[in-house]
């Protein structure tokens, strides 16, 4: 995990910018509803009702963190994936995402629990909002970075061309 300290500043951004941060998955609207082509170049979409922590994820997430697509999984098994330097900069800046209303970009380190290793993710959340403004869920992208990537706040663009 590369995080800057303190984590709020250099890796929040207000929701108004969300566009700007999924920028390239909006460029194609096929890929972005196309769940096989999202996990064929590393990407997931999730979301997480704060509710229950129920997840949802689509194909490419389940591959990030190793696991068979068809399982339900518990937020405290995706938590426990993360990596020990990676888990608490992204709790802090999970819960300053709720309390504050605003989207976060992080790298981290994820252990598969296929035995595959250690691989890196770029993780982008948003606030879901309900009609009264209050935070209810999480959601975002999640893409696998290639071995040695560079920290950054944006997704890859050249994911998005064709294989």
């Amino acid at each position: 995990m590369r995080p800057i300290e303190p984590l709020p500043l250099h890796h929040s951004w207000p929701l108004y910018e969300l566009r700007a941060h999924l920028a390239p998955v909006l460029l194609d609207p096929e890929i972005a509803r196309n769940d096989a082509a999202l996990a064929e170049r590393g990407l997931g979409l999730w979301h997480c009702d704060l509710r229950d922590d129920r997840l949802c994820w689509t194909a490419g997430v389940y591959d990030i963190f190793g696991l068979e697509r068809d399982l339900e999984v518990s937020r405290s098994l995706a938590v426990s994936l993360y990596a020990p330097e990676s888990r608490g900069p992204m709790e802090r800046l999970r819960a300053y995402a709720i309390r504050h209303k605003r989207g976060f970009t992080l790298d981290v380190d994820i252990d598969q629990a296929d035995g595959a290793g250690r691989c890196a993710m770029r993780l982008i959340a948003a606030p879901v909002l309900d009609a009264g403004s209050h935070v209810v869920g999480l959601h975002g992208v999640k893409q696998m970075l290639p071995r040695g990537a560079r920290p950054s706040r944006q997704l890859d663009p050249t994911i998005f061309v064709m294989l």
